[in-house]
């Protein structure tokens, strides 16, 4: 795989070059540069900016994507990044259990209030045709 240009990796990922740049200034991605200055990704900061977007759509904070995404650069071989992240899914998981619960019960409030105005709808149509 070639390296990109930053348009490249937007256009890939569906985000603005601004996006990439901010990920870039928290310290998430380290580039190389061109001797124009121009940014170039290489198939490992590709791999990382994957991980920062899986790691957004499950609801992780980016300061515990920062975590998982740099401790590769830390322990090449992958253990404490893996520990880490399992950790923070099983913790993500439990809060998606939660929400759900949550859900669930409010529609069954919501189901349980409908029926009954639904009741009460047919009750007032029922009075009206025996006006």
């Amino acid at each position: 795989m070639r390296v990109k240009t930053i348009a490249e990796s937007a256009e890939e990922f569906g985000v603005s070059q601004r996006t990439i740049r901010y990920y870039e200034e928290i310290g998430l991605l380290h580039p190389e540069r061109t001797a124009a200055n121009k940014r170039l990704y290489s198939k490992a900061e590709m791999a990382k900016l994957k991980l920062i977007f899986r790691g957004k759509r499950y609801g992780f904070s980016l300061e515990e994507i920062k975590e998982m995404v740099l401790l590769f650069d830390q322990d090449r071989t992958g253990k404490k990044q893996l520990e880490v992240t399992v950790d923070y899914g099983r913790k993500r998981i439990a809060e998606i259990e939660a929400t759900i619960a949550e859900f669930q019960e409010m529609k069954q409030e919501m189901e349980a209030l409908l029926t009954q105005f639904e009741n009460k709808l047919n009750q007032f149509e029922g009075e009206k045709a025996h006006e």
